[in-house]
């Protein structure tokens, strides 16, 4: 039994990770074994569950199947070792998605008081502003922002804070061409636009309980907030960002917050489980720790 069991570790972290190599690092294996672990599975079950090309490897129904009910049982024995050992003594590989600069100012440090309670432990972070692929990254649990709806609707997924949204810019930029005194003059003025996270040519402001949407002019675009941060303080144009992100910069003096009587819609930052709606136990315990740490930092 325990052989299938490992037959069944190896496969998912296979199927995730989207290759060999990548699985025989992380259970610390060689990628012969791998291979030869999952050539077994398949004998054994008569079917293939994996195809394989020089390049890549991609799942095939049976493989889909198998990987959907290996997950639920694999997570259900680590549950159950989880609550004879308590919570104490989490172990193995978590790997971790985050967005670039709210990782780094919100997401890391809070890791400072988690990781310790852990020894047995190891977080793998990826960090990217891209939309990745959770499932062919391995990915565990991966923070995001947004404003509306949140995509992935398959995976599961909880809301651990709310951050908020300002309107900044470089006091060089302010001195040469005027300071905003309401939204409807962003149009007239250089706007610096994210892809992906408040990627939009629309920002939408409340005041008095009154929404008033402005369409910006887009002087650049640029697919990632610390490039969206720099570009700000070189003084390029106005751009959103949140306190989190912005909070050294306006606290130094390189950036000013504009418009502060109008208010934007707050940010949701979500754990995104691509496993499904029953993580394990140690992603259940990286997201309620991120969940107290961040909603206290705002």
């Amino acid at each position: 039994m325990s052989d299938r069991w490992q037959e069944m570790a190896v496969f998912v972290r296979v199927a995730e990770g989207g290759g060999l190599s990548r699985a025989a690092r992380e259970l610390n294996l060689s990628q012969p074994s791998v291979s030869r672990i999952i050539g077994a599975l398949e004998a054994r079950l008569g079917t293939t569950l994996l195809l394989r090309t020089t390049r890549s490897i991609s799942l095939t129904e049976a493989g889909s199947l198998y990987l959907e009910r290996a997950r639920h049982l694999l997570a259900e024995m680590e549950e159950a070792e989880q609550a004879t050992r308590g919570l104490d003594s989490l172990h193995g590989v978590l790997r971790l998605a985050m967005p670039v600069l709210y990782g780094a100012r919100a997401v890391i440090p809070a890791l400072a008081t988690f990781l310790p309670l852990h020894p047995d432990l190891r977080v793998e972070i990826v960090m990217s502003d891209a939309r990745q692929n959770l499932v062919t990254e391995g990915v565990d649990v991966a923070i995001r922002l947004g404003v509306g709806p949140l995509d992935d609707s398959t995976f599961g997924a909880r809301r651990i804070a709310r951050v908020e949204r300002l309107v900044v810019a470089a006091p060089a930029y302010l001195s040469s061409r005027g300071e905003p005194a309401s939204p409807a003059e962003l149009a007239g003025h250089d706007c610096i636009v994210q892809h992906g996270l408040f990627g939009r040519e629309s920002w939408r402001f409340t005041h008095n309980h009154t929404a008033t949407s402005v369409d910006v002019s887009a002087k650049l675009w640029i697919n990632s907030a610390p490039g969206v941060l720099a570009a700000a303080v070189a003084g390029l144009g106005v751009a959103l960002a949140t306190r989190v992100m912005a909070g050294e910069e306006l606290r130094s003096g390189q950036l000013v917050q504009l418009l502060d009587r109008y208010r934007l819609e707050p940010a949701e930052v979500y754990a995104v489980f691509p496993a499904g709606p029953r993580p394990s136990a140690k992603v259940r315990a990286i997201v309620d720790h991120l969940a107290a740490s961040l909603d206290a930092s705002g």
